[in-house]
């Protein structure tokens, strides 16, 4: 069911019109809460006493979703364990290779034919959905969130096959080092393109030409250091007056910008002609960008306390290395990072003694290397704030489950599966998603198309004219929260709930995503135990009682039919109980509310 942007409640069937209160209760509820390697030594047990739904809360943060078996592999592993393993697990396909198989495909088909962002959607929401690597695809969707490229912007959307290629990078280096990510991500060409350091050439003072200072400043603001200086714990610090002190100047943007000249276009022989845009090469869309020296600054760059000295003869290599060094070993990279990953998988407002203590594992990883990825998501994951039964009742702790993971998370809980994948005519094509961009009619979130640089909200948004605001706290994703959004979401969930999501194959009836909900189908004719079933799988246990009376009642209002009612009647009203008990739980304060 869509919903168009003047839904209102009283407009809504009784159970919407449930959903729909609980759902606005829930703004009410959350504005009150604020190295891997080939081989590794045996997991530690389990900590005693390790509850299914300990288990399901450490996914929650950990993963797009916890599911019966990655519950079990928690409970069997711990927490360390389960962290280990996964560090250690590949991804298991790439996006990149999947849009040039569809490529083929398409093409065969119709010469003419184009490939689509709707491909990217495909490949991204199997790998979030099926893949393996759970916490490696997690992470990599929040530093995507960080270290953000658009499909929004006109030529990255038509660089389906770069994108991609982005997102593998991501993917790839989500456990690695944030100074090669750094690096990596500087000399992507979808970051070239959407950042505007592609093709970007030194000063010219006959003409008045400048290099382009977009990149520069974001490397730094959006990156890796931010606009303040921070203390250890993240912390502002501020001068004599009480005023926070910038970390960069102007004068550092247009220093740092010089660096940033002189790359363009990959090409395996770089001239003029392939600088602008001539001579493609075929992957000049995802190989990183190539080196022009004659369009690289050779005058005196200083940034952030260094200084290149001016040369007579380009180094771009050789910039580049001191700048990213120079930002990488700042002091607010740690504590910046920490905050954003944080943010990103526990909680909005989390405390300075966390933040403290992750960016101190980014700092030193204990071996005397900073930078380790892979070691700062253990440390936030692991950390005593984020495992802290305590934090399950606290005001300030929690975040707003973003639409995408709410989601993500309905797919995995219920065996969501793809029926154009196991459809053979359908060339290999699966998870056949739609742009769910329209916060009127889907969720007003979709991968890799953010709105703007600062991602889809601002980490330090603060809803205005709301307890939140008045108890100094952020709340980030609620930029994206009004009345046409809530009522956009229940809308849509509905119809994901009952009917399934995505395209209809060119084969099919149905929207191509369907859950099986198999499990859940034997528990319809118990209410109360269905009921418990969500609140373990999607809630971690934390239902309030009063919320599942409610949702029980509601259930139990479904009749089963008896007597002469057929098979078909039966498994109709049995569904539809199913369908209630999750619907109402994917709305209700509770379960917005990730704590």
């Amino acid at each position: 069911m869509q919903a168009n942007t003047e839904a209102t409640t009283a407009a809504l069937p009784a159970p919407m019109r449930l959903a729909s209160a609980l759902f606005v209760v829930a703004l009410s509820a959350c504005s009150g809460g604020g190295s891997s390697g080939s081989s590794s030594p045996p997991p530690p047990p389990p900590p005693p006493g390790l509850s299914a739904n300990d288990a399901a809360r450490f996914l929650t943060e950990s993963t797009f979703g916890p599911t019966d078996a990655s519950i079990g592999a928690v409970m069997t592993n711990g927490y360390a364990g389960w962290i280990t393993a996964q560090l250690n697990t590949q991804t298991a396909a790439s996006h990149r290779a999947y849009i040039d198989l569809r490529t083929q495909q398409i093409l065969a088909a119709d010469p003419k034919a184009q490939i689509q962002q709707a491909q990217f959607f495909e490949t991204w929401w199997r790998q979030a959905v099926t893949g393996p690597d759970e916490l490696r695809e997690r992470v990599a969707f929040a530093l995507s969130q960080i270290f953000v490229i658009s499909m929004q912007d006109a030529t990255v959307g038509r660089n389906i096959r770069g994108v991609a290629d982005y997102y593998d990078m991501l993917t790839a280096n989500a456990f690695g080092n944030y100074r090669t990510l750094l690096e990596k991500v500087t000399l992507h060409p979808q970051m070239g393109i959407y950042l505007t350091s592609l093709a970007n050439q030194k000063e010219n003072a006959a003409t008045g030409l400048l290099p382009d200072e977009n990149y520069a400043r974001e490397v730094m603001q959006l990156f890796s250091i931010g606009l303040y200086q921070l203390n250890a714990d993240g912390t502002v610090i501020k001068d004599s007056s009480g005023n926070p002190v910038p970390t960069y100047s102007h004068d550092d943007i247009a220093g740092l910008a010089k660096v940033f000249t002189g790359m363009s276009w990959y090409s395996p022989s770089p001239s003029t002609t392939t600088f602008f845009g001539g001579g493609a090469d075929p992957n000049r869309d995802w190989q990183p960008m190539s080196f022009y020296p004659t369009f690289h600054s050779i005058s005196a760059k200083s940034f952030l306390g260094t200084t290149i000295p001016a040369a007579g003869v380009p180094d771009i290599a050789g910039d580049l290395k001191i700048a990213l060094d120079t930002i990488f070993n700042h002091p607010n990279v740690g504590p910046f990072l920490a905050t954003r990953l944080i943010q990103q998988l526990v909680t909005s407002n989390p405390s300075t003694a966390y933040v403290g203590r992750v960016a101190a594992v980014f700092n030193n990883n204990g071996a005397g290397v900073r930078g380790d990825l892979g070691a700062t998501v253990k440390a936030v994951l692991l950390d005593t704030e984020a495992r802290d039964p305590a934090a399950l009742t606290s005001a300030t702790f929690g975040k707003l489950r973003e639409p995408v993971i709410r989601l993500a998370n309905w797919m995995r809980a219920f065996g969501a599966t793809s029926q154009s994948q196991a459809d053979a005519t359908q060339g290999g094509a699966g998870f056949l998603m739609v742009t769910l961009d329209d916060p009127g009619s889907r969720l007003g979130q979709t991968p890799m198309r953010s709105p703007t640089v600062f991602n889809f909200w601002r980490p330090g948004y603060v809803p205005p004219n709301t307890q939140i605001a008045a108890h100094g706290l952020i709340a980030p994703e609620f930029q994206i929260v009004d009345e046409v959004q809530v009522a956009g979401y229940l809308n849509f969930m509905q119809g994901v709930v009952a009917r399934g999501v995505g395209s209809i194959p060119p084969n099919g009836t149905t929207p191509d995503i369907q859950a099986a909900y198999t499990r859940e189908t034997t528990l319809a004719l118990a209410p109360d135990q269905l009921v418990a079933r969500m609140n373990n799988l999607l809630m971690y246990g934390q239902m309030s009682s009063m919320s599942q009376q409610t949702i029980i009642n509601a259930v139990t209002s479904i009749t089963i039919p008896t007597g002469t009612a057929t098979q078909a009647q039966i498994d109709a009203a049995v569904a539809n109980r199913v369908h209630l008990a999750v619907f109402l739980t994917m709305a209700s304060p509770e379960y917005l509310l990730q704590r």
